[in-house]
């Protein structure tokens, strides 16, 4: 890594988990007016002309790419984009918006779960204290543990679309995984294949749900409404920021890269702040305990990323006396 980018990096993964944080906040004010399906299809037609942009300026556009891996492509795109986005939206209109950035910080921690279901990989030891303590921080700041009986009513409104939440960053951790299944796509395409070839499959799905009466299509008067805020987070949160954390990642590491998920729940309570919010007491006790959770996490491996290097790494050769005479 060069020393000239180091700041880059930096600067690109505080801007992406600072968009994440944001899109919570703007997401909850179009909730009022278009619901979490259509609001999805409409994000990422949005975020889709985006992308597709961005492919054709760099010229060459992956026709073969595209056609060649459709079906997967599709599948992982409606997965990252669609179920995680509509069930994250649907437990955010029932929420509050620093809820769904802490929620959304846990998801190392269930990479690393999930990867020891499926793939048999056992996670650290640390991991068993750290991912207790991430999911433990989540139900504080719902408010289950520690909370009184004056606001236990509040506690269980938001205790299920919290949880709705949690599950909907499955979509995302499944969408990540497939990376690793099509190493032929760099970062932009991959963000943009996946975008482009799943955008059918959420229109159809929102098309579904809107028969089967459990979305309702947004008249043009609430879309004009919430314009600005669906432009911003089309093109914001959904491409620059999965754009600028991929450089991040690409410049610092995937564990550093992991390490400023932390930052997304402290952006949101942070916005939420300035804009009159006031954080309660299990709020700020819940969002310690998932971060120090998380750098606990990525404390370990980045000890375990250090020992491995060592352990590949040439052992020194001695000097020989035949090597003094040549």
């Amino acid at each position: 890594m060069n020393s000239a980018t180091r700041p880059l990096g930096i600067a690109a993964l505080l801007l992406a988990t600072s968009a994440w944080g944001s899109l919570f906040l703007v997401g909850k004010s179009v909730l009022g007016h278009i619901d979490p399906v259509w609001f999805t299809v409409l994000r990422y037609t949005l975020a889709s002309v985006v992308f597709a942009v961005l492919l054709f300026a760099r010229g060459n556009f992956p026709w073969r790419k595209l056609r060649q891996h459709a079906r997967r492509l599709g599948l992982l795109g409606f997965l990252g984009y669609g179920v995680f986005s509509v069930l994250v939206l649907v437990g955010l209109s029932h929420s509050l918006p620093s809820h769904g950035a802490v929620i959304m910080a846990t998801m190392p921690l269930t990479t690393q779960l999930v990867r020891w279901a499926i793939d048999g990989e056992r996670p650290a030891s640390s991991a068993f204290v750290a991912t207790p303590m991430a999911l433990a921080g989540v139900l504080a700041v719902s408010g289950l543990l520690g909370h009184h009986e004056s606001d236990a009513a509040a506690t269980h409104a938001t205790l299920l679309p919290d949880l709705v939440t949690l599950v909907g960053t499955l979509g995302w951790v499944a969408y990540s995984r497939g990376v690793a299944s099509l190493p032929g796509l760099d970062v932009i395409e991959y963000s943009a294949l996946t975008a482009l070839a799943s955008w059918p499959l959420l229109l159809g799905g929102a098309i579904l749900a809107t028969l089967a009466g459990v979305a309702t299509v947004p008249t043009q008067e609430d879309i004009g409404h919430v314009l600005p805020a669906l432009v911003y987070i089309g093109a914001v949160p959904s491409v620059m920021a999965v754009l600028a954390y991929n450089f991040g990642v690409r410049t610092l590491g995937v564990i550093a890269g992991t390490a400023f998920l932390n930052f997304v729940p402290v952006s949101a309570l942070g916005m939420s702040t300035l804009l009159g919010a006031k954080p309660s007491l299990h709020e700020l006790i819940g969002v310690a305990m998932v971060i120090s959770g998380l750098l606990i996490h990525t404390a370990t491996q980045q000890r375990r990323a250090a020992a491995s290097a060592r352990q590949v790494a040439p052992a020194p050769r001695l000097c020989t006396t035949s090597d003094v005479r040549r």
